[in-house]
């Protein structure tokens, strides 16, 4: 019997777990092959590479964002040849199951919830008595009726076989992202979440989880991502895990952990700081809403300042990088509220902050009472709201807009000097900055075609010259040197016109050589020749003492200039900032 287990991941660096724990679990009985897709790969493509493997059963893993795309590969297998027999599982169709057995005839089975068992099982009675009643946890058709099983006793996880050892999978362990559970299951009931629904945490083997991260890392993984809802659940757990990480990883690796941040102790926090190296762990939180009564709507506990001393202590340790989640849409989570917990979140400057969109899933408890709230919201994946009793469409089409230019400009870290400036001493609040750009981009049609680079400075520039934004001159600046100091090489056309003529230029570049110490110890010890200034350097005439503004925050309007050197040995760029040479 031919078999395949088969997902749409979302992007290519993204691996699947699921279907190698079912290969894994099915071993040696069955010899399970295990094909990969995109969600943006040709639907014929993919059915043609299924078609040509010659399946008995294909069993595909099943999301919220790959439904729709992998429903489409199922019409057209059974098309082609209807003896194939088709397996669905996970998380989107393991609720409403009955349904999905009603809308979509060509699907042969449902898995339901946790598969390794379950889908071996249902391999033996396909292969043999075909008694389908026997398996536990499915829905299938007899005599042109649907039926469902009950689900079996949760598994003993210790006992799972590793899905990390298939020799497929070494060649793209270095350019994919590695995902690993030590648990399932979470101890929180929110409402708006699947991961509530199973009572408990259930752990895997610490020992064997070490053995498969060793086992990872030698064969060149190099991003492990931990998927447990709330890793740091039991703290002598995430600490045993935190040492074993910082003793044993090997240069280049990255671990990213989702973590409850109001349960951290300070004293977790400073042994991170103390002992995690740079860079070698990030921190997912999710605090999707900072408003008490949304909160005790959605049956979420959280601590917003013990959160906020969480995420300011991993701040100050400058070793984790943190990425904090939001959620728009929440019960009770009006325009107005929802920008004070922007704000509230932004206030903290985390690294990346995610602002993302309520989804209804199946399953969940808002779903099941979306009418309280008068939820409206889409028919097919993702689900995402559409409004609700206190959120107009209008409201969320904003909200959007904020998100876009989010992204860009604070996600990415392109110019966090000016965007820093502009959120604290031009604008109202953060929020606001966001939503007004936002809604300017939008209404330019930005939002709809691509950008490079300097068109982004270019755009900002161009909605504070519509809005007339003091210290416009400041601004811009601080968006020069924004500009010039992540850039690894000199730019041959920057996005602003030239602020001095050749003979300015040059004369500078003679009191810089004449004056070096002006520009401090670190630029003398360059020892730059004159062809060195002109060949690997830029000027730039400012508006403001760009040296105290980098100090103290203050700007003094006294001009200045900045001379950024493009380092050709060492790929980095170093920038002078300095007054008038005298």
């Amino acid at each position: 019997m031919n078999v395949i287990c088969s997902t749409l991941n979302a992007k290519y660096i993204h691996t699947n777990l699921a279907i190698r724990y079912l290969k894994a679990y099915a071993a040696p009985e069955y010899n399970i092959q295990m094909r990969e897709y995109t969600i943006k790969d040709p639907i014929m493509n993919i059915v043609s590479d299924l078609y040509q493997a010659k399946p008995t059963v294909i069993g595909f893993s099943c999301y919220i964002w790959n439904i729709e795309e992998t429903l489409k590969v199922v019409n057209m297998l059974k098309k082609i040849d209807p003896s194939i027999l088709i397996v669905l599982g996970g998380p989107e169709v393991t609720y409403d199951t009955t349904e999905w057995m009603e809308t979509h005839p060509e699907v042969d089975f449902i898995v339901i919830g946790e598969g390794e068992q379950t889908f071996k099982q249902l391999l033996t009675e396909i292969e043999t008595a075909k008694n389908y009643q026997n398996v536990h946890g499915i829905a299938y058709r007899e005599e042109g009726q649907i039926k469902i099983t009950l689900q079996m006793n949760k598994l003993d996880l210790k006992e799972l076989p590793s899905p990390y050892r298939f020799l497929e999978d070494m060649a793209g362990l270095g350019k994919r992202v590695t995902y690993i559970e030590t648990s399932r299951g979470c101890p929180f009931s929110c409402q708006f979440c699947l991961s509530s629904i199973e009572v408990g945490v259930r752990y895997f083997d610490r020992e064997k989880i070490k053995e498969d991260i060793r086992y990872l890392m030698a064969n060149g993984a190099k991003t492990i991502k931990f998927v447990d809802r709330t890793f740091n659940i039991s703290r002598s757990y995430a600490m045993e895990m935190f040492r074993f990480l910082i003793d044993e990883h090997l240069p280049g690796s990255v671990f990213q952990f989702e973590i409850t941040a109001d349960i951290m102790r300070p004293e977790v926090i400073e042994f991170l700081n103390q002992e995690a190296p740079k860079g070698l762990f990030r921190f997912e939180i999710g605090v999707q809403s900072t408003n008490d009564y949304t909160n005790e709507l959605v049956m979420r506990k959280q601590n917003f300042s013990k959160l906020t001393r969480t995420v300011t202590m991993v701040k100050e340790g400058r070793k984790i990088d943190q990425h904090l989640d939001l959620i728009a849409g929440l019960p009770e989570e009006d325009y107005s509220s929802f920008r004070k917990t922007f704000n509230d979140v932004f206030e903290m400057r985390p690294e990346e902050l995610q602002l993302g969109f309520l989804k209804m899933l199946r399953g969940t408890g808002l779903r099941l009472r979306a009418e309280q709230q008068q939820y409206v919201y889409m028919d097919h994946s993702p689900y995402e709201i559409l409004s609700n009793n206190v959120l107009s469409f209008d409201d969320i089409v904003r909200i959007k807009q904020v998100e876009d230019v989010l992204e860009k400009y604070w996600n990415d870290h392109r110019m966090d000097t000016a965007i820093e400036y502009l959120v604290t001493s031009i604008f109202r609040s953060p929020f606001d900055f966001f939503q007004e750009f936002g809604s300017y981009w939008d209404m330019q049609g930005w939002s709809r075609i691509g950008h490079q680079l300097e068109d982004l400075f270019r755009r900002l520039y161009s909605f504070l010259e519509q809005k007339s934004a003091g210290n416009l001159e400041v601004i811009l600046g601080l968006m020069k040197y924004d500009y010039l100091k992540n850039h690894k090489y000199k730019p041959r056309k920057p996005w602003w016109g030239p602020t001095l003529d050749k003979t300015e230029r040059s004369q500078l570049y003679k009191q810089i050589l004449e004056n070096r110490q002006f520009l401090g110890q670190e630029f003398v010890e360059l020892k730059l020749e004159e062809k060195d200034l002109y060949k690997h350097t830029m000027l730039e005439e400012l508006s403001f003492d760009l040296t105290k503004f980098l100090a103290t925050g203050e700007i003094d309007q006294q001009p200045g200039y900045l001379l950024a050197y493009f380092d050709p040995t060492n790929d980095q760029t170093l920038i002078f900032p300095f007054k008038e040479l005298k």
